[in-house]
């Protein structure tokens, strides 16, 4: 700064307006803080705009049309139709503007000063903003630091927008590619994989682990991989991409085993980058906020960094990045700065992937809970043998339940199925509430519905199965 620069105040800066920042300013408001948000880009963050909300769209649609081709084994007779990726990104686009306006008015209505433009620390009280105005400089009390993250990049395989695509690039393309190619088998890659192949695309998934979604229970998994497989989708474990050759015909990939071996060429039209997500630290100076520079940032369970007056929230602060995590955090620190005594201490927090079927965790899962020392109680429940699922032509899948093996306490769950982003909620609950089997056993579920399948998991735990055999 120089002399005669004007600085704002205000008594709580955040900055970035994703799930985490601007559920942190609209809590800080509705507690009576002078709160300003920077977001360099449109409100919702990456969640909002390239992320979350757009990719559902993009499944929805590819869900609804697979299941209309199916509508004449039902006895309903329709035309066959075609995919118009003009109309469907419309649809996106409009999708993604209504809640872009929904988050503007909500921050309008709660008094939040919004601002946009990029921020960079000057010292752990002041941050300089480029904005389309010019440069403007705002002093605080305390800052929340939510600026989200990025989708990771290849150095091998550098994103053009063109041939080689990230997702966001993915969700924005004007007509489906004739074969496509995903580089990483986690849950973006499964998801935006599957929705394409229900779309028309020839899909290939190479993954460089030995499992598609490391990090997921197994016995799931393997639901996800018969799906794809059905679909035509070709999956392939254990592929390190060594190199790509881009030509206006399409990309060819130069790929090995990931353990060593010959080489082997591989042709698409275009190819998906889902390798993972990095934290947006770059360009911050948070070192001049007394703050350590890495690839994350460190906090409490009260959201604080090394700096008292500095909380940070959501990818920024490592893994899961998953939005919900982001703005429960973004709550705690807006409560905490508030002067409130607030803690992130979640019993646990979902995980979704938007695959088909969809598959939900919460929790530990059962290798999990034994590396932990657990004796544990397993119990697998097969969805086909709900009414509910057959009637819905949907009865693929099954349900888990983790158990302490001597006391019935929950100590995860996990479910592939229709529905299962919804289902983990009532799991999510009674691993918060410290639910046993029993407890599961005896609440009584709604007839016919997908959720019975919790009831009828826990009475399995309980060896008291009804409507499987044991």
């Amino acid at each position: 700064m120089v002399v005669g620069e004007i600085v704002n105040q205000t008594e709580l800066l955040v900055i970035g307006g994703g799930p985490g920042g601007y559920v942190a300013a609209l809590r800080a408001a509705q507690l009576g803080m002078d709160v300003t948000l920077i977001e360099e880009g449109e409100l919702g963050g990456v969640c909002l705009q390239q992320g979350c909300i757009p990719s559902k769209t993009w499944i929805a649609a590819a869900d609804d049309y697979e299941r209309a081709k199916g509508l004449t084994a039902i006895g309903i007779a329709v035309e066959a139709g075609r995919v118009d990726l003009s109309g469907l990104r419309q649809f996106k686009d409009g999708v993604v503007q209504q809640l872009t306006s929904g988050v503007r008015q909500l921050l309008s209505g709660r008094g939040v000063h919004v601002v946009k433009g990029r921020a960079e620390f000057i010292n752990a009280t002041t941050t300089a903003v480029e904005a389309s105005d010019g440069r403007q400089f705002y002093h605080f009390a305390q800052v929340i630091i939510a600026t989200g993250s990025r989708a990771r990049q290849l150095a091998n395989l550098p994103a053009d927008g063109e041939r080689i695509l990230l997702p966001k690039h993915f969700l924005a393309l004007g007509a489906l590619p004739h074969r496509l190619c995903v580089v990483g088998g986690g849950y973006i890659g499964i998801e935006l994989g599957t929705a394409a192949a229900k779309l028309g695309s020839e899909v290939t998934i190479l993954e460089y682990t030995d499992r598609l979604l490391p990090q997921t229970d197994p016995d799931l998994v393997r639901v996800v991989e018969r799906r794809l497989r059905e679909l035509g989708v070709v999956v392939r474990k254990g592929v390190q991409v060594e190199s790509a050759s881009v030509g206006e015909e399409g990309v060819a990939l130069q790929t090995t085993p990931a353990g060593g071996g010959a080489a082997e060429t591989l042709a698409a039209d275009r190819v998906l980058v889902a390798v993972g997500r990095d934290a947006n630290l770059e360009g911050l100076g948070v070192e001049k906020a007394g703050l350590a520079a890495g690839p994350v940032l460190t906090v409490d369970d009260r959201m604080r960094t090394a700096a008292p007056n500095v909380f940070a929230v959501g990818d920024v602060t490592g893994g899961p990045m998953l939005a919900h995590r982001a703005s429960h955090q973004g709550y705690v620190a807006a409560e905490v700065a508030a002067g409130r005594t607030a803690a992130f201490l979640a019993q646990a927090i979902p995980a979704v992937v938007f695959s088909d079927p969809e598959l939900a965790t919460v929790g530990l899962s059962e290798a999990d809970a034994v590396a932990q020392g657990y004796a544990v109680r397993t119990v697998q429940f097969p969805m086909r043998a709900l009414g509910r699922s057959l009637a819905g032509r949907s009865a693929s899948g099954v349900a888990k339940l983790v158990a302490d093996q001597e006391t019935g306490v929950l100590l995860g769950a996990g479910i592939c199925a229709a529905h299962a982003s919804d289902l983990i909620a009532e799991m999510t609950l009674a691993l918060e509430m410290g639910a046993t089997l029993e407890d599961v056993a005896g609440t009584i579920h709604a007839h016919p519905t997908y959720s019975e399948a919790w009831h009828e998991s826990a009475l399995l735990g309980l060896g008291q199965p009804l409507h499987v055999l044991k």
